[in-house]
């Protein structure tokens, strides 16, 4: 390994080359005894003079995950990195004791041509390495500039719905993404790679949601043949939609006509699961489980258990299935709960009696028996009352090595809409300067590659930080697993979070930093798109990427169900119409965002009237908004852009596409406004220029579709709003002419 640390541009050549030439075995070990030779004999002669040397401590898992990140840099630029012991090194890392450090953070120092790296712990030291290897990639070993960086976020972390089986099925299971990624679940390479990439991104915890993943994660003592051999798929015809609580999503007829896709024992399960987060540890990565309740998917029935919440039997089996998965995993930082989902007719108080008597007191005694481990305890504020629940878990609070944490979703399921929020503030008071992290939900940009720094940074920097532990990004309608939309992939079950790469990372980096430069987005934008001019991408990808949260904030379907921006739809009743398809006539109706700063179209309509005025942007101001993003989008793209980087021309594309996703928006709210004037006014005119814009949105919602489906599957199917199907949806838009068209009643 020593030998590989000081020769790694000799190594990396000699396996490119052997793979390239596909040598053959005899010849493979005849030359590597000569390369280990001849390094063996001149080991101690001088190295090239551009070779950087480093000075650190040894056997650190984290330590060696971000040197390896710097040796691929250096490698790439023809610089060797040689490990010294000695504090002339080039770059010297050393863990102490600072007041200015905090967990996870690090100072780097530049002096006399030389790096020092200090930190607190092994995680900080990891996090320095990651940003000395940016610094040095984008602008050399000569400009690196001295930082001091402590994490904004103490927990920054992503939210996963896991489909680990029909009979343990999660939240989002009755979709085509789930379905997709049940085998993925059970490949360790997808773990490692997800890892790693949300370590470079700075996330530091994972959390797995599902209805009730216990069948297919331990074998409880007691209740030992509930445990689940192999993993299954269904293979029933799915409906359109499911109940929104997922109570109907493990029906005998769902779980019982299955495929095998996987062979594997509950202990084979376990080591599994055993290993993926010894790998996350070693980055620096926390899992916890997250259920919903009271699901019982998996039992079968037996033992006489039931969703029931008197059921003692029951309370029995969770209390054993949670300490279980502490005894199983002993790198489980902790668990959460969410009380209300299958709880119908029962009050708070009964809600939290029944978790404190399943979830409570079995942690209290796994951390009774294990007073050296820590643990975590997440209790969601959801279909409960805050105080309710600080009075009757005051004994988990109290634990010495349990951290109680609530959990409250921040921005209902649209992340992407403001960056002021009021969902919380009630919240704040009630716990009573108690922690909480915060839930922050993109149901909106599933297929296109979102990225608005500017966006990000203000909305992270606006979260109330005095009572924040930190924040989980992700969906409910959406796996972030393997992706299975592109038409052409240049990787074949490409990552999620890797073709997403942009979103993902400026979550996590600026939960972890929010002052992170827009100049140092633009080098790496720069480093990875050599053929652009990174500020001009940089701008473009931020205006496009506008459109949803102008679009969203203006159009405000709280959750998930209620509004889609990629198919303008949701489910049937949020629509108030058949479809599921937001015309013109909602698109009236729903108001904005409280906080959005935007005037609702019957209040636009009323304060014409001169019956009261009210704030914030007119519905015209902000289509003119909407326009303006687009426009200084499409504008980048006029230029010859012909690239041979696939990546860059999917970006670009997708790019385009929510450029002409956020026409044919503010074509639509311009038109609606008109509408909404003519039913008011009787003056034709409005009722012309309504025909006019939503005859523009039109065109606008065909180049969308087209331009969309130059690289991407559709129609989808989605758990949350159904099929998404943009040519069939075409039809669709175009009534909203005639809507207009439409005579007013006498």
């Amino acid at each position: 390994m020593q030998i590989i640390r000081l020769y790694p541009n000799l190594w990396k050549k000699f396996f490119l080359w052997s793979k390239t030439k596909r040598m053959k075995t005899y010849g493979t070990i005849l030359l590597l005894f000569s390369i280990v030779t001849l390094t063996l004999l001149f080991g101690g002669c001088e190295q090239e003079s551009n070779e950087l040397s480093i000075s650190a401590p040894q056997d650190i898992p984290q330590l060696d995950f971000a040197i390896n990140e710097l040796e691929e840099v250096l490698i790439a630029n023809d610089t060797p990195l040689k490990w010294v012991n000695t504090a002339t090194a080039d770059i010297t890392v050393s863990i102490t004791e600072s007041e200015q450090i905090a967990a996870e953070g690090f100072e780097l120092i530049v002096a006399d041509t030389k790096v020092q790296l200090f930190a607190t712990d092994t995680a900080g030291i990891m996090y320095g390495i990651l940003e000395l290897a940016e610094q040095i990639q984008i602008n050399g070993f000569k400009g690196v500039k001295n930082t001091l960086q402590n994490p904004h976020m103490q927990m920054r972390g992503t939210k996963f719905n896991i489909p680990l089986d029909v009979r343990t099925p999660s939240y989002s299971d009755a979709s085509e993404v789930a379905q997709h990624n049940i085998p993925v679940m059970w490949e360790f390479d997808f773990w490692t790679a997800y890892i790693d990439n949300l370590a470079k991104h700075r996330y530091n915890y994972i959390s797995l949601w599902n209805l009730h993943p216990f069948p297919s994660l331990v074998k409880v003592p007691g209740y030992e043949e509930i445990a689940l051999d192999d993993v299954h798929r269904s293979t029933i015809d799915w409906k359109e939609n499911y109940h929104l609580h997922a109570t109907d999503i493990a029906t005998p007829e769902i779980t019982e006509n299955f495929e095998v896709i996987k062979k594997l024992s509950i202990e084979e399960k376990v080591a599994f699961w055993q290993k993926v987060m010894r790998y996350a540890k070693e980055r620096n990565i926390d899992f916890y489980f997250i259920t919903w309740n009271i699901f019982t998917n998996g039992t079968n029935g037996q033992y006489g258990i039931t969703d029931n919440p008197d059921n003692e039997i029951t309370k029995d089996y969770f209390r054993k299935s949670i300490k279980q998965l502490f005894v199983s995993y002993p790198d489980l930082k902790g668990i959460g709960l969410t009380t209300g989902e299958n709880m119908p007719g029962i009050g708070f108080e009964e809600k939290e009696a029944w978790a404190f008597d399943t979830y409570a007191k079995a942690v209290l005694e796994v951390a009774k028996e294990m007073p050296d481990r820590n643990f975590t305890f997440i209790h969601r504020q959801h279909q409960t009352g805050a105080k309710a629940i600080a009075e009757k878990f005051k004994p988990v609070i109290d634990a010495e090595n349990i951290q109680f944490l609530y959990c409250f979703k921040y921005a209902k399921a649209h992340a992407l809409s403001t960056t002021e929020q009021h969902y919380h503030q009630n919240f704040v008071k009630d716990i009573a300067g108690m922690e909480t992290i915060w839930g922050l939900r993109n149901d909106d940009a599933y297929y296109f590659r979102w990225g608005a720094p500017d966006f990000v940074r203000e909305f992270i920097s606006d979260i109330p930080y005095e009572v924040s532990r930190g924040i989980y990004y992700g969906s409910d309608q959406w796996i972030w697993g393997r992706e299975f939309l592109t038409k052409n992939p240049e990787t074949k079950n490409q990552l999620e979070i890797e073709k997403h790469w942009y979103h993902w990372m400026l979550w996590g980096r600026l939960g972890y930093n929010p002052k992170l430069s827009n100049e140092r987005l633009q080098g790496i934008l720069q480093n990875k798109f050599k053929e652009v001019n990174s500020q001009e991408l940089f701008s473009a990808w931020q205006e496009a990427s506008m459109v949803y949260p102008t679009t969203t904030a203006f159009h405000w379907g709280d959750v998930d169900f209620k509004w889609y921006i990629e198919g303008c739809q949701s489910r049937p009743g949020p629509a108030n119409n058949a479809t599921g398809f937001h015309d013109v006539n909602r698109f009236i109706t729903l108001p904005p965002h409280p906080k959005s700063g935007f005037q609702s179209i019957p209040d636009y309509v009323e304060s014409l009237e001169g019956k009261e005025t009210f704030p914030g942007l007119d519905p015209f101001e902000v289509s003119k908004k909407l326009h303006s993003h687009a426009n200084k989008a499409l504008a980048f793209l006029k230029a010859d852009l012909a690239t041979q980087n696939k990546e860059l021309e999917y970006t670009l594309n997708d790019i385009k596409t929510m450029a002409f996703i956020g026409k044919y928006y503010a074509h639509k709210i311009t038109g609606a406004t008109h509408l909404a004037l003519f039913r008011e006014t009787k003056n034709k005119e409005h009722q012309n220029r309504a025909e006019e814009e939503l005859t523009l949105a039109l065109d606008f919602w065909k180049k969308y579709t087209a331009q969309a489906m130059q690289q991407n599957k559709n129609p989808l199917w989605t758990n949350r709003v159904g099929y998404v199907n943009w040519e069939k949806t075409t039809n669709l838009v175009a009534e909203d002419i005639e809507i207009a068209k439409q005579k007013i009643p006498n």
